[in-house]
């Protein structure tokens, strides 16, 4: 399932003006299906009781990986926007551009005791993981670990957030422009 997974994410892979562009594979819906499943696939038999994804496209791959794993899905918000109810916040480290994200997760979203996956496209730095982690703590769940397309963080990073990835940013083509 992965191999099949990493073939067809690395074949929809494009980079158009110089940024990272994953789309096509949400447009093909057997790339879409062996992604997810490749997503899921190592937290499988892990006790996940809960996926969360990081707005937006982390919203539509971890929604599809809660699905796959048959929990539910946990929405962290970015910035400002509707999100009724109590909400932990946290303002990520910089990420690899400098930016600091403000993350919100709603507090009754994660209960006590919770095992919750990160699902999300690409894993540069780990600093809104790494957030995201804190946030579920303060919950008191538990962090099961990341999965996502791409990984890009370095082997100690990788290590303490538990990342599982379909490839790696060291396979892609070389980047144009």
């Amino acid at each position: 399932m992965m191999s099949h997974a990493r073939g067809l994410a690395l074949e929809r892979f494009r980079w158009i003006g110089g940024h990272a562009d994953v789309w096509q594979i949400f447009r093909d819906p057997g790339a879409l299906a062996a992604v997810v499943g490749g997503l899921a696939g190592p937290f499988r038999d892990d006790g996940v009781t809960a996926v969360c994804g990081i707005e937006s496209r982390g919203f539509l791959l971890g929604a599809a990986v809660a699905v796959e794993l048959g929990v539910g899905f946990v929405a962290v918000r970015k910035g400002e926007g509707i999100f009724p109810g109590e909400k932990l916040t946290r303002r990520s480290d910089p990420d690899y551009r400098g930016t600091r994200q403000e993350l919100r997760l709603q507090r009754a979203a994660v209960g006590p005791g919770e095992r919750v996956l990160l699902v999300d496209d690409w894993i540069e730095t780990g600093s809104q993981a790494s957030a995201v982690r804190s946030m579920i703590k303060q919950c008191g769940g538990h962090w099961a670990g990341c999965t996502v397309i791409v990984d890009q963080t370095t082997p100690a990073r990788r290590a303490d957030l538990g990342v599982r990835s379909i490839i790696t940013a060291a396979e892609l083509p070389a980047r144009e422009g």
